[in-house]
This record gives C-alpha cells, sequence and structure tokens, in this order.
C-alpha cells in the first residue's frame, strides 16, 4: 500500500507579537473520511508557533542553535472541512526568558474553529 501526501503553506502576516498562515487543502493531506488528516493540523499548528518563537527576523535552518524545540503540545481539535483553506493564528500566551508559551488558532471557512493548539518552546543547545 502506497499512501503519498503533500503539506505546504504560506505565511501572510509576521511581527514579533503574531503570526498568520494559511494552508490549501490538497488531496494528499485528507483522511480516508476525505476532510484534513489531524497530523496534518496538528503540523500547520507548530510550525506556525515556531515560527512565532524564533521572531520576526530569523529564518530556520537545519541545526540551527537556539532553535524554538517545542516541548508540549496540547490540542482540541473542534471541527475540520473537506476543501478550500485553512488559517492558523499564533500569539504569545508567555513570552519568557528560558520557555514560550505559543496559542495558535487554527481556522476553517468563514472563520469556522477547527482546532485550538498550545505549545511550549525552549532554545535548543
Amino acid at each position: 500500500m502506497k499512501i503519498e501526501g503533500q503539506l505546504e503553506f504560506q505565511v501572510v502576516e509576521r511581527t514579533s507579537e503574531r503570526v498568520v498562515s494559511e494552508m490549501p487543502i490538497l488531496p494528499g493531506v485528507k483522511n480516508p473520511y476525505g476532510v484534513v488528516n489531524g497530523g496534518a493540523i496538528l503540523w500547520f499548528a507548530d510550525v506556525t508557533a515556531t515560527i512565532l518563537a524564533m521572531g520576526p527576523s530569523d529564518l530556520p535552518t537545519e541545526g540551527m542553535a537556539g532553535f524554538p524545540l517545542a516541548i508540549t503540545l496540547n490540542a482540541n481539535f473542534v471541527s475540520n472541512q473537506k476543501e478550500g483553506t485553512l488559517r492558523a493564528v499564533s500569539t504569545f500566551v508567555k513570552k519568557g526568558k528560558r520557555v514560550n508559551v505559543v496559542r495558535t488558532i487554527v481556522y476553517g471557512k468563514s472563520d469556522r474553529l477547527i482546532a485550538d493548539v498550545t505549545t511550549n518552546h525552549v532554545a535548543a543547545k
């Protein structure tokens, strides 16, 4: 059995306090019921949160020092959708010296709540 999928998204807004991303719903991210796979939603939320935790000027590179490593992730899936675009909005709950707490809300069509995800990040060494 071969299973394929493609995940992609664009950052459409990036400031020191907020990151907004949009992800098209492509056929490869859907589960057998035809809606977006929960893992794809988590990936989208986590990467958007990580971009916020990095700061507005940093771009990620493999093995970089200080990468904001997620140490916990809590997700509440509220709904889902079959087509269109998802939008993730990440903001800080707490911006600390050692730990950053980020809340990412994933929205669907007509600002329908899809998921509420909270991540805690520490700087990797």
